[in-house]
């Protein structure tokens, strides 16, 4: 017996119930068959698919509830023709069917992104701050994930308000009056549509990628993580900087790791002009070739600035990574004081004065 006669047949049994109720209960009817039809067909991929295969198991169940609203979308749209409901009712539902079918579009789209993405950046690794080539991969494909997803969203919510033609409608009269509307638009939009062009810059030049070491405001620490909308810093002490992406690209900041992530760090040192430099630049490298945070690189002592007192010398020592650059700084700075003190306490810095005897030197120029 075709649907429609079995729908025609039920009605006629049960004529006291309204074509709404029916329409209703047919639906539900559609909607559960395919639920079940749904959890039969996943669980029998589940079984199918071996374990090892890691991918698509996580395929599957990434995807099991976009499935599964699909199919009861399909199951829906198939029963429609043959239920009992007016023109303009299954119009109506139509209508919002096909809205839902843009907005299931939209979600396997994101959802495939998602997906690929993520498998992309399982092969990647930044654990190490030294793998530039995986920070930069991974920094374009976040940035350029988030404002891609960030456009599937608009459009999508855009097509399914266009379907409606009161929508229609006010966007003929928004352009008839593009002029100011326009304009007003435009300023609305204008911090969203800043960050988003400016993270399509950032995932393009990558003035910053994700562990750099960078100073914004005068703070130091890594980049954690890069959103569609602003860029969070996890400063040394573990506080969080949140700053807008256009920030990086309209005002200056130090990237410590732009090329690489191999730094000289420096320590300064005051000490008296009767020191010896030459032995405190032997104890400067012994330092070195000591610490496991020197890299073979860089080592040197310089005397770079004097004045009436006391002259400046600059200890310099390169490390792998920024951490241990400041690390390597915080020991050559205790360890050389250290050795100072202990083998030339004189010529730490010092307060020189001269005591005069004003009587005694008046009584020998009277006797001169």
């Amino acid at each position: 017996m075709p649907l429609q006669d079995l729908f025609t047949e039920i009605g006629r049994l049960a004529g006291w119930l309204p074509d709404w109720l029916i329409t209703a209960a047919a639906f539900v009817l559609a909607a559960a068959l395919a639920l079940l039809v749904h959890g039969a067909v996943v669980r029998l991929a589940h079984r199918l698919v071996p374990p090892r295969f890691v991918f698509l198991q996580t395929l599957l169940s990434s995807t099991r509830d976009l499935s599964r609203v699909a199919l009861v979308l399909v199951a829906m749209a198939t029963v429609l023709p043959v239920v009992p409901l007016g023109k303009e009712a299954t119009n109506i539902v139509a209508h919002w069917l096909f809205v839902a079918f843009i907005g299931l579009v939209g979600w396997a789209s994101i959802t495939a992104l998602m997906l690929a993405t993520d498998v992309y950046l399982a092969r990647s690794t930044i654990n190490e701050q030294s793998n530039a080539l995986a920070r930069k991969h991974v920094t374009q494909v976040r940035v350029l994930r988030r404002v891609t997803v960030t456009l599937v969203i608009i459009i999508t919510v855009a097509a399914a308000l266009m379907t409606f033609n009161s929508v229609k409608q006010y966007g003929v009269s928004l352009i008839a009056s593009a002029g100011a509307a326009g304009i007003v638009v435009g300023l609305a939009i204008r911090p969203l549509l800043t960050n988003l062009f400016a993270g399509i810059q950032l995932a393009v030049t990558q003035p910053i990628r994700i562990g750099d070491a960078v100073i914004v405001e005068n703070e130091w620490g890594w980049v954690e993580e890069i959103t569609s909308t602003y860029v969070v810093i996890k400063i040394w002490d573990w506080r969080r900087l949140v700053v807008p992406l256009s920030y990086f690209l309209e005002r200056p900041f130090q990237n410590w790791t732009r090329q690489t992530t191999d730094l000289i760090g420096s320590v300064l040192i005051w000490v008296d002009y009767t020191v010896p430099v030459a032995p405190i630049r032997t104890r400067l490298e012994q330092i070195a070739r000591e610490s496991k945070l020197w890299d073979g690189q860089v080592v040197n002592l310089q005397v770079v600035d004097s004045n009436e007192r006391a002259i400046q010398l600059r200890a310099l020592a390169s490390a792998r990574t920024s951490s241990d650059a400041w690390d390597l700084r915080c020991e050559v700075r205790e360890k050389l004081i250290v050795y100072l003190q202990q083998e030339y306490p004189e010529a730490l810095p010092k307060q020189r004065a001269e005591l005069v005897d004003l009587a005694q030197r008046r009584t020998a120029r009277q006797a001169g």
